[in-house]
């Protein structure tokens, strides 16, 4: 099942794949929203911009999102107050409350028709332990002057003790709005291209030259809106991000909803918000998230989604399925503004911690005010090149011992008995020839073999037999059983392998 969000919108805008060598001021490398936002932001300045997508509009994490417009990013504001003090927390917070309303306001200045709506947004417990994380949660903000409500008497299907409200914050269909966005950008003498891969970007006689397939870009500014960002060095984002996967369901309830945002505030996380699908409600459930790259399968994904959803409505139907990936920072905050101290005029916004409705529009205010020159007071807040110090040590030392773990081959023997141990659609990586081979079975028997070695930096890919994709537990790159990638920070496939298996 594709995602609700594309499939209903399948048939809508579309651009042609980069035919000619071309010029711009801006070369943005990615049509997700937070790309896409930059550039309406500079095309409205007069800016002369061009976006290249690997993909198509929104066909990565920007289309595969619950699509909440809030700054209630889980309970974090106590945590920041605690760790970077209140102007810190305060900061953060009415960076992402203006977000809100730029986004509001664009949709009327542009007459998107998004299914833009308000709602409020809560944060719930269920045990003690947490709800006495959601009362602090709610005396933190309200120290930052933000009006945040205490309530244990939601209208909900689901059990709970306590929650804390946004109010004002929304909700939308995020693949119209981006679309939105492109026509917008179009109307301001913007230039898009869908299919086009970038492979490198080069410095070259004071501009920069975007490489793709056949045709190059040339311009002063680059946008790196690729959501992993490829270029390794310098930047070091892989030491500094992670990607997480989650998964989605869309269900007809088959009885009434109710109205609101919700997400629980402890493992595991299930987050609700209703849409509107041909002037039917329906319920999206989220949840069921893990570290990309870890072996998985239908119950601890979808199927926990499922069962909650048959809990709450015995009668229910699944209309849909999809995940996403999301870059986890570090410090849980996303970076945006410089790629690097030493690369002048290249910009980034990524690791959005599944919050990226909201922040990519933040992102995108502090790299279009770079690119114009103009000060952004929330700058230093998100500055991509930030040294604070990362309190959560554990998951420095996670990344790298999962990536030095992923980097070692082992050198075994053994074939073709192997190959007879590899189910009807499943995979795996067997030693053949001293070499390891990603093995996929389908259905019928048909086998598929890779080089399961991650394009991106080497490491070892895992199976993923819920979405039959080879998985990178390091960075989150993705390839089909084929070895098509399909999720960045790779940006080449994998290597087919024939097979004698004579």
């Amino acid at each position: 099942m594709n995602s609700f969000w594309i499939d209903s919108t399948k048939d809508a805008l579309t651009f042609p794949k980069l035919q000619t060598n071309c010029k711009a001021d801006v070369c943005i490398i990615g049509a997700g929203i937070f790309g896409l936002t930059t550039a309406y932001y500079l095309s409205k300045q007069g800016i002369n911009v061009v976006i290249l997508e690997k993909d198509f509009i929104g066909s990565k994490t920007s289309g595969h999102t619950t699509a909440k417009i809030t700054s209630q990013h889980g309970l974090i504001y106590k945590h920041f107050i605690d760790d970077y003090g209140t102007n810190f927390a305060k900061s953060y917070l009415d960076a992402n409350e203006e977000a809100i309303k730029n986004i509001a306001n664009i949709v009327e200045e542009e007459n998107i028709n998004c299914d833009f709506e308000y709602q409020s947004n809560f944060v719930y417990s269920d045990d003690l332990e947490n709800l006495n994380k959601v009362k602090s949660e709610v005396e933190a903000v309200k120290k930052l002057g933000f009006s945040a409500n205490f309530l244990t008497n939601l209208n909900v299907p689901f059990s709970y003790n306590g929650a804390i409200e946004f109010t004002n914050q929304a909700q939308f269909h995020p693949r119209k709005y981006m679309l939105g966005l492109c026509q917008s950008i179009i109307n301001n003498n913007g230039k898009i291209f869908e299919n086009t891969t970038v492979y490198d970007v080069k410095k070259d006689d004071g501009l920069y030259c975007i490489k793709t397939n056949n045709f190059n870009v040339t311009c002063k500014y680059v946008v790196l809106a690729s959501h992993y960002p490829f270029i390794n060095i310098p930047g070091f984002y892989f030491t500094k991000m992670y990607q997480d996967t989650s998964y989605i369901i869309a269900i007809d309830p088959k009885d009434n909803l109710f109205d609101g945002m919700y997400i629980s505030s402890a493992s595991p996380v299930f987050s609700f918000r209703t849409m509107i699908d041909n002037n039917k409600k329906l319920l999206l459930i989220g949840g069921a998230g893990h570290k990309t790259g870890e072996k998985v399968n239908f119950e601890s994904t979808y199927g926990i989604l499922e069962a909650k959803a048959k809990e709450l409505y015995p009668n229910y139907e699944t209309l849909y399925r999809w995940n996403t990936r999301d870059c986890i920072t570090l410090d849980k905050i996303p970076y945006a503004g410089n790629f690097s101290k030493i690369m002048p005029n290249i910009y980034v916004g990524t690791g959005f911690n599944k919050w990226g409705m909201t922040s990519s529009n933040v992102a995108a205010n502090i790299v279009s005010d770079k690119i114009l020159n103009k000060q952004n007071k929330y700058s230093d807040i998100f500055s991509a090149t930030r040294m604070r110090p990362i309190k959560n040590r554990w998951e420095v030392k996670n990344i790298l011992k999962q990536s030095a773990t992923s980097l070692v081959f082992n050198k075994l023997k053994s074939f073709p008995d192997q190959i007879l141990s590899v189910e009807n659609n499943s995979g795996k990586i067997l030693e053949i020839d001293s070499d390891k081979v990603g093995i996929y079975k389908d259905s019928d028997g048909n086998i598929y073999a890779v080089n399961p070695i991650c394009t991106h930096l080497g490491c070892l890919l895992s199976w993923n037999n819920v979405d039959k994709t080879w998985d990178c537990p390091c960075h989150g790159s993705r390839f089909n059983f084929k070895g098509e990638n399909i999720y960045d920070p790779a940006i080449k496939n994998l290597d087919f392998i024939k097979l004698n298996l004579q």
